[in-house]
C-alpha cells in the first residue's frame, strides 16, 4: 500500500490554479523528487501535503486515511509529516537543542530528558555536536539548514517534505546539506523533495516528477525522464537547465 496517495488534486488563488488535477502515489521509502520552472507548483504541492494550504478539490490520503476530509485534525497530520523550508524557519531566540526538543516535548509529550537525549543524538549524526548550545544567528547557512533538517526528523515522522533546501544557500555549503539528504535516503526515509539541483535528483530520487504550470505533466525513473523524456515540454525544460550547466 502507498504511504501518500495524491488523488486529483486542485488549488486556486484567486481564481487562478497553481495545481490542476495532480496524481501521484508514494510508497513507503521512496523518493520522489519534483523538477520544474520556479511557479510550476512544486512547493504549493507540498504544502498542500503538509495541510498549510487547503485544496479545492480531490483528495490526499496518508496511510490510508483521507487528511484532507473537513474534520481532520492538520496538527494530528502534521505530527506524521515533517516539513523542511528553504528559510530554515529556525527560532531566533532558542538554542539550537531547544529548537530540536520543542515539538517532542511540546506536542509529542515525551520526557524532557529523553528528548534531549535523542536530539543530542541526532545532533551527533549529522555533524552538529558541538553546536547544541549555540543559538541559530551563530551557525553557517548549511549548520543552520541541517538543524532544520534535525529538528523535522526529532519528530519521526513517516514522511519528509524538503522544499529547495538548498536555494538559499552559498554554493560551497549546498553539498553538506545534499550529504545529510543521502544519508536519509539510505536509511530509508520517505521523502518528497522539490529542488531545483539537477544533478542531486537524479542521483537520489527513485521517481522523478516534472510540473508545469500546475500539472504533472510526466513521471518515471531518473534514467527514464533525463535520458529519454517523453513529453516534448520535460525535453524543453532540461534542454534549458543543459545548456545553463546545470544537469
Amino acid at each position: 500500500m502507498s504511504l501518500l496517495t495524491v488523488e486529483g488534486v486542485w488549488k486556486n488563488y484567486h481564481h487562478h490554479s497553481v495545481l490542476r488535477g495532480i496524481d501521484l502515489e508514494v510508497a513507503p521509502h521512496e523518493v520522489v523528487c519534483l523538477i520544474g520552472a520556479s511557479g510550476s507548483g512544486k512547493s504549493t504541492l507540498l504544502r498542500c501535503v503538509n495541510l498549510l494550504e487547503t485544496i479545492d478539490d480531490g483528495a490526499i490520503y496518508l496511510d490510508g486515511s483521507d487528511i484532507t476530509e473537513v474534520r481532520t485534525d492538520p496538527d494530528d497530520v502534521r505530527r506524521r509529516i515533517g516539513m523542511v523550508f528553504q528559510s530554515y524557519n529556525l527560532f531566533p531566540h532558542m538554542t539550537v537543542l531547544d529548537n530540536v526538543t520543542l515539538a517532542p516535548r511540546k506536542v509529542h509529550k515525551t520526557r524532557p530528558d529523553q528528548a534531549e537525549a535523542e536530539a543530542r543524538e541526532l545532533l551527533a549524526r549529522f555533524g552538529l555536536a558541538d553546536k547544541a548550545d549555540e543559538y541559530p544567528d551563530r551557525l553557517s547557512g548549511g549548520q543552520q539548514q541541517r538543524v532544520a533538517i534535525v529538528r523535522s526528523l526529532a519528530t519521526q515522522p513517516r514522511l519528509l517534505l524538503l522544499d529547495e533546501v538548498t536555494s538559499a544557500l552559498d554554493p560551497t555549503l549546498v553539498t553538506e546539506v545534499l550529504a545529510v539528504i543521502r544519508e536519509l535516503k539510505d536509511a530509508g526515509m520517505t521523502m518528497i523533495i522539490a529542488t531545483h539541483e539537477m544533478g542531486f535528483a537524479r542521483d537520489i530520487a527513485d521517481t522523478v516528477c516534472f510540473l508545469e504550470g500546475g500539472v504533472l505533466l510526466e513521471h518515471g525513473s531518473p534514467e527514464q525522464i533525463f535520458t529519454t523524456p517523453a513529453h516534448p515540454r520535460t525535453r524543453g525544460f532540461l534542454q534549458r537547465v543543459l545548456d545553463a550547466d546545470r544537469l
